[in-house]
């Protein structure tokens, strides 16, 4: 047995029962020449249900690959020509920058930004932009049922599905919870016309077509039945309803001011520069 099988077995016997007194011994694994690694810098590999000579197939492994990764670096800082490693330094003194930058923007963005948008303010963003929120494809308010073709009462589901009468959709919910294999009102919000059409056996070919002309459509294949109750609609080109667009009106406005915001603070911080002479031109 190889001196490192036998190191890595009394790590594996001792590690679990140190005593306070070499708690903060480390405890050296392998070295590269000035690059030491340490049993605590290594990942847990120790699994439950694991032999020990398994348990040290692991820890051998993740020492090659660690060793082969070192000596590589070392072999490419030896043989790098001075321009390269000047490209990296800079490279990685502006990845630095960047990263100190985003985290302290980060900071004044939670400590001082106003992230509250009031709905009236989200009504008005829409109004005066309405251009910006024509629809690019049909969308619809819709109630789709897939149930199987013996569900008892199936005419009575049928009724049920085309009321707009709130008793008579808390009933259907109760027959559809007992015998529909889907039951979805799309949570009565606007949906593309794609996330209902796909539900169903056939293609719709002309969406705009059929939308006009149904308000409830059934259809089947042979072991299902199709019910799509259609509750409103708005066709492609047309505008967007608010609701449909208020979580994007949300988001433009939110970074609009997170924009305003951090170019106000880069100015800020400029302008103070100038005034205390930290910063000259010459």
């Amino acid at each position: 047995m190889n001196k490192l099988i036998i190191i890595l077995f009394s790590i594996l016997l001792l590690v679990g029962c140190r005593n306070k007194h070499n708690q903060n011994k480390r405890i050296v694994i392998a070295e590269v020449g000035h690059i030491v690694l340490y049993y605590d810098e290594m990942p847990k590999l120790i699994q439950r249900g694991i032999n020990e000579a398994d348990s040290v197939a692991l820890f051998q492994n993740y020492i090659n690959k660690w060793a082969k990764r070192q000596l590589l670096l070392q072999k490419a800082e030896e043989n790098l020509s001075p321009a390269l490693k000047d490209e990296i330094t800079k490279q990685l003194e502006e990845t630095r920058s960047n990263l100190v930058i985003y985290q302290y923007q980060r900071q004044m963005i939670l400590e001082k930004l106003d992230t509250i948008l009031t709905e009236t303010e989200l009504e008005n963003y829409y109004a005066a932009n309405e251009n910006s929120f024509v629809l690019t494809s049909n969308i619809v308010k819709a109630l789709f049922i897939k149930i199987p073709l013996e569900t008892p009462d199936l005419n009575k589901i049928r009724i049920l599905a085309r009321s707009n009468d709130h008793n008579d959709f808390q009933q259907l919910e109760s027959y559809c919870y007992q015998f529909a294999e889907k039951f979805d009102d799309f949570n009565e919000e606007w949906v593309p016309m794609d996330k209902l059409s796909v539900e169903l056996p056939q293609n719709i070919e002309n969406e705009e077509y059929f939308l006009k002309r149904n308000t409830f459509f059934e259809t089947s294949d042979s072991s299902s039945e199709y019910l799509v109750s259609i509750r409103d609609f708005r066709l492609r080109s047309s505008l967007a309803p608010f609701e449909y667009v208020k979580d994007d009106i949300k988001r433009i406005i939110w970074n609009t001011r997170r924009f305003e915001f951090i170019q106000s603070l880069e100015n800020g911080i400029y302008n103070d520069a100038l005034k205390d002479n930290s910063f000259k031109i010459y």
